[in-house]
C-alpha cells in the first residue's frame, strides 16, 4: 500500500504544481480575484496533502498498520472532494459545489488524526 500512496502523492504534487502555474499564468486574467483565490487554495491544499501522502507511504514502510492506511485513503478522498470541488467551483462558478468542500475537509482532518494514531500506536 505504501507504493500506491507514494505514487498518488507524487502525482498529486505534480497536479498541484501544474495547477499553481496554470492559475498564475493563465487564469489570473480570466477569473475574478475571488475565484482565483479559491483555485489557489485548492492547489495549496493539494500540495500539502500530496506531501502528507508521501509521509504516509514512508510511515507505512516503517510501521505498517491499519490506521496509516486509513490516513492515506482519507487524504486521497479529501483531495478529490475538497480540492476537486474548489477547482471546479473556481472554473465554472457552480456555487452548489461549495457544499461538497466540507466533506473533503472532514476527510483531511480524519486523515491527520489517523496518521497521528497510526504512528503512536505502532510498535516500531
Amino acid at each position: 500500500m505504501e507504493k500506491i500512496f507514494a505514487v498518488l502523492g507524487a502525482l498529486s504534487g505534480f497536479v498541484a504544481v501544474a495547477a499553481g502555474a496554470f492559475g498564475a499564468h493563465v487564469l489570473r486574467q480570466r477569473l475574478s480575484p475571488a475565484h482565483l483565490a479559491v483555485f489557489e487554495t485548492a492547489a495549496r491544499y493539494e500540495m500539502y496533502h500530496a506531501l502528507a501522502l508521501i509521509g504516509v507511504a514512508l510511515a507505512l514502510n516503517r510501521r505498517p498498520g491499519a490506521a496509516l492506511g486509513v490516513a492515506g485513503w482519507c487524504f486521497v478522498a479529501g483531495t478529490v472532494f475538497f480540492c476537486g470541488s474548489l477547482y471546479v467551483l473556481a472554473l465554472t462558478g457552480i456555487a452548489w459545489l461549495g457544499a461538497i468542500t466540507p466533506l473533503g475537509g472532514v476527510c483531511f482532518l480524519t486523515g491527520w488524526l489517523a496518521l497521528a494514531w497510526g504512528v503512536l500506536s505502532s510498535r516500531a
